[in-house]
């Protein structure tokens, strides 16, 4: 069978690639169920059961969540790792690349403002080619060391508090968001 079955739409707050338009997943996920026939996963910004219920509300099926399951008992990274994702706040990731139409989100760590600071002042991916090199960012996962690279990281890191397990962190947004739905939310209808 050919075709694709659902589309995963990234708002700006994302992690990783966030597009050249700065569109916020506020926007970005009703426009986009506005004009997509097939199921949408919301992604971007995403880690407790606020976003969840918001993005049902805005048109998606569901929810991909990739900083925040960084941040469980499951995730291979290095523990220092998972601990700097509950220090930092949403403010704590830069945007790289952008002067190369390439933009990339990421945690805000000494590589990635060096990495600004020479974008700053006209230099090509050449200048910061090893700056950025993966096996850097490998590295970073592996021994712990949040500053040897770059690593992806989005902004809702503002909203992780704690490193459960996966099984721990579903449960607790399913029924976070029961909870809004059937008590928050149901107190505006009459």
């Amino acid at each position: 069978r050919m075709g694709v079955d659902a589309i995963s739409i990234d708002g700006f707050e994302c992690a990783g690639h966030p597009g050249e338009d700065d569109v916020p997943g506020l926007i970005l996920i009703p426009a986009a169920a506005d004009k997509v026939k097939i199921p949408m996963i919301a992604s971007g910004g995403f880690g407790d059961a606020r976003g969840l219920v918001a993005a049902l509300a805005l048109g998606a099926e569901g929810i991909n969540m990739g900083t925040r399951f960084m941040c469980t008992k499951e995730s291979p990274i290095h523990e220092n790792v998972k601990r700097q994702i509950v220090e930092n706040d949403e403010r704590a990731t830069d945007l790289i690349f952008r002067t190369m139409h390439n933009t990339s989100r990421v945690a805000r760590n000494d590589i990635s403002r060096q990495v600004v600071e020479l974008e700053r002042s006209g230099a090509k991916f050449e200048d910061v080619r090893e700056l950025v090199a993966g096996t850097r960012g490998r590295v970073v996962y592996e021994t712990g060391d949040p500053d040897h690279g770059i690593w992806s990281a989005g902004q809702v890191q503002g909203l992780i508090h704690d490193i459960p397990s996966c099984a721990e962190l579903i449960s607790r947004i399913v029924t976070e968001a029961e909870a809004i739905i059937k008590g928050r939310l149901a107190r505006f209808v009459v």
